[in-house]
This record gives structure tokens, C-alpha cells and sequence, in this order.
């Protein structure tokens, strides 16, 4: 069983900083999902500082939605500073296998920067993987959905990744699977209408890396409620919904929900399975 009381009251006591050089469609989501899960967030991509500002952070989250190249030399900067200095840093590869460019700094930085998380949909994680190119631009292709008679499958190749970059992985749908070298999770919160929201997978790699950071002593677990964090409350704000509301009240409605959070309600509202 998680101790949901224990983690979550760790990434709040103890306010956890992180360094996100992530997605300019979503900054501003990011950083108040940080503010609302407990966290705080600093954003910063520019190569002249961002060393110095990954050293006062306790976390990285590094994000590859709109990648450029005034912002690749500042992953690696950045990663290989809080790789020296211990902090914990994820990954999300977003759309990696829909360009050569996204798929290969994604192969690249795997190569160079040692990941505490590794976040994605089933088809960026397969792109990692096994260099398969299946994303609809930055969505998962249909054909890789994890379901009932593949799902071992899926936690194989997700552990021979975990096995090859010591990273935890954290593949996220309708399913989620959260996999290391010795632990697997399967979840089932979440509810169709977070599709509709642009963002929230990196919110999610935003605080989870927040969990991470607050939660040295027991990281694979602290991925695990923030992944189901994310799910109930995307199942809470939707129940908020009135016939006047749409997706954009529905974001700021998942981001009251995490800022609402408690750990009674993880415990009463989790789905998931240890397997």
C-alpha cells in the first residue's frame, strides 16, 4: 500500500523547488500546478543561467514540447548540473518519433543525462525504447494503447528501459503503467475529458517532479501518487461541471482539485494495482 498521507505531506511541508525548462504552450500551467500541489516553480531556458538556477532548485523537469535550438544546449546544461549536484530529473519526451529532431536530442540526452523519471504516452516511450516512429504528433497512436492483452507486454519493454537508464517509467493513458527495475503499478483514475485540455501530461511531469524531489527516500511511490493525484482529479473537476462550462474551466478546475487535495480522498478515490 502508498502511503499517500506521508508523500503528500511531504511535497507540502517541505515546498520542493524545481527548475522546469518545458513547453511554451504550457508554462503557465506548469507552474501553477506546481504552486497548487505544493511545490514551486522556477522557469528558466536560457543557457547563460540556467546552471545557476538548477542549483538552488531541488528538481529538474525537463520537457521537449517545443524544442528549438536555443533551448537544447540548456537540457543539457542543466541536466548534467543536477545530475552533479544529485537532484533527481525527469524527462518527458514529448512527440519524440514524430521528427528526427524531438527523437534524437531525446536519444541524445538519455545518453548524456542520467534520468530519475522518464514521462510520456505509450508511443513517446516506445520511440525511446525501440526507436519506432507510431506518435500522432504529440499524441499517443491508437495502435499502442495499452489494454487487457498487452499490458504485460508493455511492462516488459517499459522495464528492459528502466533496466537500461535506472530510470522509473511513467506511461501515461487510459492506463497508466509506472515501472522500474523491481516495482510495477497499473492505474485507472483520470476521465476522457482530460484529452480535451492541452497539458496535461506536462503538468504532470511538473509535479511529479515536485513528488520526486520532496520524496528522495521512496521515489517509485512518489511517482505513483502523483500520477494518480492527476487521474482523481481530473475525475473530480469533471463531476464540478455545469452545462455552462467547457475545457477551459475544466483545466482550472483540475488545478482547484490538486490544490484542494487530500490524502482521505487519495485513499478513498485510487485505483490502482501493484503487479
Amino acid at each position: 500500500m502508498i502511503d499517500f498521507e506521508r508523500i503528500l505531506s511531504n511535497v507540502r511541508e517541505r515546498t520542493p523547488l524545481v527548475h522546469n525548462i518545458t513547453n511554451y504552450v504550457t508554462v503557465n500551467d506548469c507552474a501553477n500546478i506546481l504552486l497548487a500541489c505544493g511545490g514551486s516553480p522556477i522557469m528558466s531556458d536560457d543557457a547563460a543561467e540556467v546552471e545557476d538556477i538548477t542549483s538552488i532548485c531541488g528538481g529538474l523537469n525537463i520537457n521537449i514540447g517545443t524544442l528549438n535550438q536555443n533551448t537544447i544546449p540548456s537540457m543539457f546544461l542543466a541536466g548534467k548540473r543536477a545530475n552533479a549536484l544529485s537532484h533527481p530529473v525527469l524527462l518527458d519526451p514529448v512527440g519524440a518519433g514524430a521528427s528526427k529532431l524531438r527523437t534524437e536530442t531525446a536519444a541524445k540526452l538519455l545518453e548524456e543525462v542520467k534520468f530519475a523519471v522518464i514521462r510520456g504516452n505509450i508511443s513517446e516511450i516506445k520511440a525511446l525504447a525501440q526507436g519506432t516512429n507510431s506518435t500522432k504528433g504529440v499524441d499517443a497512436s491508437e495502435e499502442d494503447a495499452a489494454n487487457a492483452s498487452n499490458l504485460d507486454s508493455v511492462v516488459a519493454f517499459a522495464r528492459a528501459l528502466s533496466e537500461k537508464t535506472g530510470a522509473i517509467i511513467a506511461i501515461t493513458g487510459a492506463t497508466d503503467i509506472i515501472v522500474d527495475k523491481a516495482n510495477a503499478c497499473t492505474i485507472t483514475n483520470g476521465h476522457p475529458m482530460m484529452s480535451k485540455i492541452t497539458g496535461t501530461g506536462c503538468m504532470l511531469s511538473a509535479m511529479t517532479t515536485a513528488f520526486v524531489t520532496a520524496n528522495p527516500e521512496q521515489p517509485f511511490e512518489a511517482v505513483c501518487t502523483a500520477v494518480i493525484a492527476m487521474g482523481l482529479c481530473g475525475e473530480l473537476a469533471q463531476r464540478r461541471l455545469t452545462e455552462l462550462d467547457g475545457n477551459s474551466s475544466y483545466r482550472n478546475y483540475i488545478i482547484d482539485a490538486v490544490y484542494r487535495l487530500t490524502a482521505e480522498q487519495l485513499v478513498e478515490g485510487a485505483k490502482y494495482e501493484m503487479r
